[in-house]
């Protein structure tokens, strides 16, 4: 499946008294402690509260470099509202929904001129918004006005995979967004989700991080497994090795997409004892995968199902099911089948699709 973006970001609209706002009239400063206890705090799949927590991390690196300060002093203003942090959330909520094994995105249009914020008069891209945006193909044009926002920027770096025309696909569903704001070309994005001709045989691109450790403990190791994890790594494990003199030691491997490559060999390199990290391109294939939520007597549980190859295999997701099992006071098997039955139609309905 792949998702294309059709044109351009809308401006974020000033938000009213929430969180740490003052008044409708004032700029909301919300530090990035507040953002996160804020999204932990929320009914959601931890993959889900990953990805909108990888999103406020990258706009406040960003900021941290525009105002050369600590991350840690950090505070955001409208995008630190209420509104703002369902807004994030709202996105991540449906690209776990939808899942889709790619997302190919247009150049972004930034816009031009100046624009009012809670620093003052900045020109456009404003500078965080620029910073976030590098690597990525971009442009301004002629139109007058903020077309692409920090928040709009770190949600395209997060979901990502690639930059580029339309590719050649079968669309299945069109969605479109408008902006408030009147300019001289339609204020709205539009995505495409659909198959590509090569959908039953998808790969893409990822990296292997990887470095031998032999002078820590196996929780500290663990602990960096851990971070690495939550900062989106696709896969993190370890395999025990020898090193010189008959050393035991550990070799930690982390799976990752090429975006993340940077930010996942800076947190290897800050939380554990090794001196260098080696990086590997790799390409993979993987099964088209898709994600239902079920009812069933324990609740509602989702199941993801895979495809492709003439392959189709579905797994119950461990978290929901383990959630339901612990509520009910069941074993999780006992929910797993429940959840499994409950797909049978479901997975009858794809069949006869394909």
């Amino acid at each position: 499946e792949h998702i294309h973006n059709g044109t351009e970001e809308h401006a974020e609209k000033p938000y009213a008294e929430q969180g740490h706002c003052h008044s409708a009239a004032d700029h909301c400063h919300a530090s990035m402690e507040w953002v996160k206890n804020t999204i932990h705090a929320m009914e959601l799949p931890r993959q889900v509260k990953v990805q909108a927590l990888e999103v406020y991390q990258k706009i406040a690196q960003a900021e941290s470099v525009v105002h050369g300060c600590p991350v840690d002093q950090i505070h955001f203003h409208e995008i630190g509202s209420l509104d703002a942090v369902a807004d994030v959330m709202g996105v991540c909520v449906l690209m776990d929904l939808i899942a889709p094994q790619q997302v190919i995105v247009s150049p972004v249009h930034v816009g031009s001129g100046q624009v009012r914020c809670a620093h003052g008069v900045l020109p456009v891209p404003a500078p965080a918004t620029a910073l976030l945006l590098n690597g990525v193909p971009s442009y301004s044009g002629t139109i007058q006005g903020e077309l692409c926002t920090p928040t709009g920027a770190a949600l395209i770096k997060t979901f990502a995979t690639g930059f580029g025309p339309m590719p050649v696909m079968i669309t299945r569903k069109i969605g479109v967004g408008a902006g408030s704001k009147d300019f001289e070309s339609a204020n709205i994005v539009r995505t495409f989700l659909g198959e590509t001709t090569e959908s039953q045989k998808p790969s893409d691109e990822v990296v292997e991080l990887r470095c031998n450790l032999d002078d820590m403990t196996g929780e500290a190791i663990g602990y960096a497994c851990e971070l690495l994890r939550e900062a989106g790594a696709l896969d993190v494990y370890t395999v025990p090795i020898q090193m010189k003199k008959g050393r035991p030691a550990v070799m930690l491997c982390c799976i990752c997409r090429v975006q993340c490559q940077q930010q996942l060999t800076e947190l290897i390199l800050r939380h554990t004892t090794t001196w260098g990290v080696r990086m590997q391109p790799m390409q993979r294939c993987v099964l088209k995968t898709t994600a239902h939520a079920v009812q069933t007597q324990y609740g509602t549980v989702r199941v993801k199902q895979g495809s492709g190859w003439g392959i189709i295999k579905r797994k119950v997701e461990y978290a929901d099911a383990a959630g339901a099992a612990r509520k009910a006071g069941v074993p999780i098997e006992t929910v797993q089948n429940a959840a499994n039955r409950a797909f049978e139609p479901k997975a009858e309905e794809l069949e006869n699709r394909r």
